[in-house]
């Protein structure tokens, strides 16, 4: 895809964004319709980590029910649209870091190409670790809410969006290493702070896993949470690794921050000091 000047009338950036996202929704459209005919392999293979809480067919396959006439077209629609999204993610992160490539400085271009790779990776690394890990134990402890009160029958449309939104839910958290890793490059907030602060870290982690995941049971907030403590831990050290040099950079202008802070408060007391003799 090719990559916008840095420089153009404010009506060319418009032009440009605009090509962008029509390439963005054709390419979505296109998805949307290939998905629609394969909706229903994609729902069997969606379900298998969770297909033994599901009742079984004449034929072996997990069921799940429709209560209503159109809900099974809503729910073709819906499947082959975020599946669409998924799919699609590459060409969508691709479309917006071109957009804002230009506005970045040409030391700063050259991390386009491994932002997007990696970007890429951690989402389809966060949606396998979801399926691999997460999936079946999540839905064993919602079956087992039910022992003793109830038989559940699963609602294909409840538990498919379920599904989904796990899956969009931990590959958007496994994006946390590019987040810090920036964090640090841009100097935003310095590697010293991050690894100093890390017990607000873990609870703003911990706040955010429990936000993330859509069924709110203890046992997907606390794997999603150790995941997250893992990938961020990770983070820095890569971090550490590869901006060696950087970080101690920030490092000194840090100490340096704070040395002339003292200063200036040993300053201002002496001079509240001389003021009180007075």
């Amino acid at each position: 895809m090719p990559i916008g000047p840095a420089r153009m009338p404010l009506m060319e950036h418009l032009g440009e964004l605009r090509m962008r996202i029509v390439r963005i929704v054709v390419c979505l459209l296109i998805g949307v319709a290939i998905f629609y005919f394969a909706s229903n392999t994609v729902a069997q293979f969606l379900i298998q980590p969770i297909a033994e809480f599901l009742p079984k067919g004449d034929d072996g396959q997990p069921l799940m029910n429709f209560f209503g006439g159109l809900d099974a077209f809503l729910l073709r629609f819906q499947l082959a649209f975020l599946m669409s999204l998924v799919a699609c993610m590459p060409i969508i992160l691709w479309q917006l870091l071109a957009f804002f490539l230009p506005a970045l400085k040409p030391k700063e271009r050259k991390w386009f190409i491994p932002t997007f790779v990696s970007g890429v990776a951690l989402f389809m690394f966060g949606t396998v670790f979801c399926y691999l890990i997460i999936l079946n134990p999540a839905f064993q402890w919602m079956t087992e809410q039910a022992a003793g009160f109830g038989e559940i029958f699963p609602e294909a449309k409840q538990y498919i969006d379920l599904i989904v939104k796990f899956e969009i839910g931990f590959g958007l958290a496994f994006e946390l290493p590019l987040v810090v890793f920036y964090l640090v490059v841009f100097n935003i907030v310095p590697y010293k702070k991050l690894r100093a602060s890390w017990r607000v870290v873990y609870i703003a982690l911990m706040i955010v896993s429990a936000v993330i995941t859509p069924d709110a049971s203890p046992v997907t907030m606390l794997l999603m949470f150790a995941a997250m403590v893992g990938l961020y831990e990770l983070s820095l050290f890569v971090s550490r690794t590869v901006l060696a040099k950087r970080i101690k950079q920030q490092a000194a202008e840090l100490e340096k921050e704070q040395a002339e802070e003292e200063a200036w408060q040993k300053e201002r007391a002496s001079e509240k000091l001389a003021a009180k003799r007075k």
